[in-house]
């Protein structure tokens, strides 16, 4: 019988498994069975508490941390911060870096808690409940973690936040991939919390844990040169619970040009003849105690502290320039309303009352930030949280090293003017960077205007003197500009009840255009393919191109001098390399400014009747000028390096190798003196055949006739790298490494280019070099022949479309420019 009717012995067992399952459906049968949570009180018993806004519990001997919710709705502000950084400056995971601050509350589900973050990008800015209600359902929220509740205590809950501490909550893997430095995952047996750094303080928690990642595959060269074991990372990362700010902020609207960072979200309680993307600007509470007062003291003036870790006498420059802002705000209607202070010994630079000023470590030159903790729902920045990179200082040093060959008499020490450059350019750097945490994007257009704004990025101004020396002593402004004066005049007055805010920011931008102030912003100065003229990154001066032959004449005075006294004695003659790098491309951003004006474009953020000119095409004579000055940049008696120079210039001693700030080379171990000359004129040729500029001026030529072609741009510079007279060898060779970077960039063109007609011209040029080239083989001069056979390879790889990249040549590629300064 059994085996006949197998399921009948089963059978038993099958209704005792159906009979479990239909009890745990049955939620009553389930909770009667549910064991009680404990107290709070009994569960922390014996556990460290760090009493504040979130309290917390560690438990020393478990190593786990308990956070304690004091109500399951509760709402408060959320992000991260890696607290112990990579010190790569390219893969970009800096000390203080911070997320976006998120809205998060808590919601209770059984024996969970979730934390929610609303979608605040859509919204419905009315009091009807009902619209309130279909915008939120018609928008995804997110669940950014669900806790485990451990214990609760009338309506407080205490949660296990050890699995939430130790998990890569910032993306530091993604950007470390990003960065193509290797696949990493996090090792948890690796990982735990930092119980020195949980914190409570009266108004912010944090949460801090150590990350240890390792990698599936290879580390990536740039984690090799700052990791001690690449195959393991370790990053300490912190979590942040902000309380709300108090009730009273009062939040201001953006308008087009007031220069501000804005808080956008979609108002679905707009009207229908109202734009449907509401605009807050970025910016700090500040009241008035004396409302009435044209100026008076704060209620609560904006306080930042400086690092204690910046020394002396960077210290000093810091502060300085920090403190500039006091002018602005006084002229905005406070008192002493804006202070900058060292850190107090006893003040935790995490508590989330204090604006800090960070002073980070990296293995290279890096950027600096400006960053801020908001409020996403209003823009009222809560934080200040300034990062200001220690080699931005030794850069500028190197700069002025260059520029005025300075230990003639083999004196070591620093001369004056060398130090007063450097300071002065950390004081505009620490006014630059806390501008940004006031609310205030970059303004690059206000070196077109007289240097009005500390928000522009600053070319050091190197000046001739009459005996021809060189003059850094107007480096670098000593105050915040006008526009910057402007600016938080607009952001931060206070207008009396009932004032019309929109109209009475709009008048106050117009004056300000009238006084010949402008804003104009990232997106019109970044990328090679920009077309604003005035708006560049580290230029100087109203008029580019007589700009850019200025510097090339400051250039060519230091390059005249320089030598073994640019270097400290004692140091390897090897490291003048380091010091001729940014003097031999002194004039490189410059250059990108001067191109602009080729198909340039002048525009305005122009509103319908404020009587703006919203565009002009740059005029034909600037756009020749411009051409001109750029041609002059490739004349290889400017890029041939003086014998001196040459001569002074040995191989790389050991331990003193070659880094990525020089020069390539072809050569081996020693310096190659074709390296500059090359690296220079590819910055030049990369802005004249830019694809989108060459789109610009084939369109400007069919609009208006008396504006330059790309034809005409074209047919100047192939005449100009291919007709140019030479004196010497040394000069001819310059010559010939131009012609085939010039073919390089025709051949992208042609390949790439998404204008038509900018291909036509490209595919005829290459067509016109090659039957030049092939008769340039039967020349009996072997430099002649072999330049010819190179383009004439160049040409034909092209036309065959192959792409084994062992087979081509490389391309020359400049040091790195950026970071220059910020």
């Amino acid at each position: 019988m059994s085996r006949r009717f197998p399921l009948l012995r089963l059978l038993p067992i099958l209704l005792l498994l159906l009979s479990s399952t239909l009890a745990a459906d049955d939620p009553a049968k389930a909770n009667a069975k549910a064991e009680p949570l404990p107290s709070i009180t009994a569960k922390t018993q014996g556990l460290t508490k760090q009493d504040g806004f979130l309290p917390l519990y560690w438990s020393k001997a478990e190593g786990k941390l308990l956070l304690e919710i004091p109500k399951p709705d509760l709402e408060l502000l959320y992000l991260t911060t890696i607290a112990q950084g990579l010190g790569s400056n390219d893969v970009g995971l800096d000390r203080g870096q911070i997320s976006a601050t998120r809205l998060v509350r808590f919601e209770r589900v059984g024996s969970r808690l979730l934390m929610i973050q609303p979608n605040l990008g859509f919204r419905a800015d009315n009091a009807d409940a009902d619209e309130k209600r279909a915008v939120g359902q018609s928008f995804a929220e997110s669940v950014l973690f669900g806790f485990t509740i451990v214990a609760e205590q009338g309506e407080r809950v205490l949660v296990d936040a050890t699995p939430f501490a130790v998990r890569d909550g910032h993306g530091l893997t993604a950007k470390i991939k990003a960065s193509e430095q290797g696949s990493y995952k996090l090792d948890n047996d690796r990982s735990a919390i930092v119980p020195d750094a949980i914190k409570a303080f009266p108004r912010n928690t944090e949460i801090e844990a150590r990350l240890t990642f390792m990698v599936d595959g290879e580390p990536g060269k740039l984690v090799k040169d700052v990791v001690p074991t690449p195959e393991a990372i370790s990053l300490r990362l912190r979590h942040s619970f902000i309380a709300l700010p108090e009730p009273g902020y009062q939040p201001r609207v953006a308008i087009p040009g007031d220069g501000y960072f804005t808080l956008d979200y979609a108002n679905y309680a707009a009207p229908i003849n109202a734009p449907l993307v509401r605009s807050l600007i970025l910016r700090h509470r500040l009241q008035k105690k004396d409302p009435t007062a044209a100026v008076s003291e704060a209620v609560q003036p904006i306080v930042y502290f400086l690092d204690r870790g910046a020394p002396p006498p960077i210290r000093e420059a810091l502060l300085e320039g920090g403190r500039w802002w006091n002018q602005a705000f006084e002229a905005a209607g406070y008192r002493d309303a804006f202070r900058v202070e060292l850190l107090p010994e006893g003040i935790d630079p995490l508590d989330s009352r204090y604006h800090i000023i960070q002073w980070v470590h990296r293995a290279t030159r890096g950027w600096s930030y400006g960053s801020a903790v908001h409020d996403p729902r209003t823009g009222e920045i809560i934080k200040g949280n300034v990062t200001l990179g220690s080699l931005r200082v030794r850069y500028d040093y190197l700069l002025a090293e260059g520029l005025l060959s300075p230990y003639e008499t083999g004196d070591p020490r620093v001369s004056p003017a060398m130090q007063t450059l450097a300071l002065a350019r950390l004081s505009q750097l620490a006014a630059h960077e806390i501008g940004h945490t006031l609310g205030l994007s970059h303004n690059y257009i206000a070196s077109r205007d007289g240097r009005t704004s500390v928000m522009d990025y600053p070319q050091p101004l190197a000046t001739l003197a009459a005996d021809g020396s060189i003059d850094l002593a107007d480096a670098y402004t000593a105050r915040i500009g006008d526009w910057d004066m402007a600016a938080i005049n607009r952001g931060y007055r206070e207008f009396p009840a009932g004032t019309d805010e929109p109209a009475a920011l709009a008048a106050m931008l117009a004056a300000e255009r009238q006084r010949g102030l402008g804003f104009l912003t990232d997106a019109d100065a970044r990328g090679p393919e920009s077309a604003h003229p005035d708006v560049n990154l580290w230029d100087n001066g109203r008029d580019n191109a007589a700009e850019l032959c200025r510097m090339m004449a400051v250039r060519k005075a230091a390059l005249a001098r320089f030598g073994e006294r640019a270097i400290q004695p004692g140091r390897p003659l090897a490291t003048l390399e380091e010091v001729l790098v940014p003097l031999y491309l002194h004039h490189r951003y410059q250059v990108e400014a001067t191109a602009k004006a080729l198909g340039g474009q002048r525009y305005v953020y122009a509103l319908r009747g404020d009587g703006q000119v919203p565009v002009q095409a740059v005029p034909a004579a600037e756009q020749e000028q411009a051409l001109a000055a750029l041609l002059e940049t490739l004349a290889p008696s400017a890029l041939a390096l003086p014998p001196s120079v040459l001569d002074a210039l040995p191989a790389r001693p050991p331990n003193w190798p070659a880094t990525r700030e020089l020069f390539a080379r072809s050569t081996g171990p020693v310096f190659d003196a074709l390296a500059p000359a090359l690296a220079a004129s590819t910055i030049t040729l990369d802005t004249l055949l830019q694809a989108e500029r060459s789109a610009r001026l084939v369109q400007q030529h069919l609009r208006d006739a008396g504006l330059p072609g790309f034809d005409a741009v074209l047919a100047r510079l192939i005449a100009t790298t291919f007709e140019r007279k030479t004196a010497s060898a040394y000069e001819a060779e310059i010559l010939r490494g131009q012609q085939l970077i010039v073919v390089r960039k025709l051949v992208d063109l042609a390949g790439k280019a998404s204008s038509a007609p900018v291909r036509g011209m490209a595919l005829v040029a290459i067509e016109q070099l090659d039957q030049r080239s092939r008769k340039q083989l039967a020349a009996r001069d072997a430099a002649a022949q072999a330049q010819a056979a190179v383009i004439a390879d160049e040409i034909r790889r092209f036309r065959t479309i192959r792409t084994d990249a062992a087979t081509a040549l490389p391309a020359v590629a400049p040091p790195p420019g950026p970071p220059l300064s910020e």
